[in-house]
């Protein structure tokens, strides 16, 4: 019996699927409000990275992931520069189960995603010319973990309550 499992999965991740078709920047924005005086303050910023994922389901096995990027630096109360990013691709993933595919879209194409993504970032704070900004690698991989176990949490509350 666990032979034949063995077999049902090998022949399964033998015909698993996934390519890239394309890489892209869906949307840039790039906001210095508080010029040119921020620029008269001593670089002291503090520095917040939001990050979020999503999906659509373009055609069977054919996926668009986006992962959207915002980072503010602010002096004090002002807000020295805004910087937005949609990073996206365009994935083909086949035969896969739901629990890989949900993992795939939600981890390993951000994976994927991100070091464009912290590119144009890079890119735009230089020419904004403040000083260089390199974010910090992000693990997706415990991110999506996070957030399975928020959703599994959820849904026994919501059980519970019922």
């Amino acid at each position: 019996m666990n032979e034949e499992n063995q077999n049902a999965a090998a022949e399964q991740q033998a015909g698993a699927q996934f390519t890239i078709q394309r890489i892209y920047t869906k949307d840039v924005s790039f906001e210095t409000p508080n010029s040119p005086a921020i620029f008269q303050k001593e670089w002291t910023p503090e520095v917040k990275l939001d990050l979020d994922t999503r999906s659509n389901k373009l055609e069977e096995g054919v996926f668009e992931v986006i992962l959207a990027l915002t980072v503010t630096a602010t002096i004090g109360e002002e807000t020295a520069f805004l910087c937005e990013i949609q990073q996206a691709g365009i994935f083909t993933i086949a035969e896969v189960e739901e629990i890989q595919l949900a993992h795939m879209l939600g981890a390993f194409c951000p994976n994927v995603l991100f070091p464009y993504a912290r590119e144009a970032v890079s890119n735009l704070v230089n020419r904004g010319t403040f000083p260089q900004l390199n974010l910090a690698p992000v693990n997706f991989d415990a991110l999506f973990a996070q957030y399975m176990q928020q959703r599994a949490a959820q849904d026994q509350q919501v059980t519970a309550d019922a």
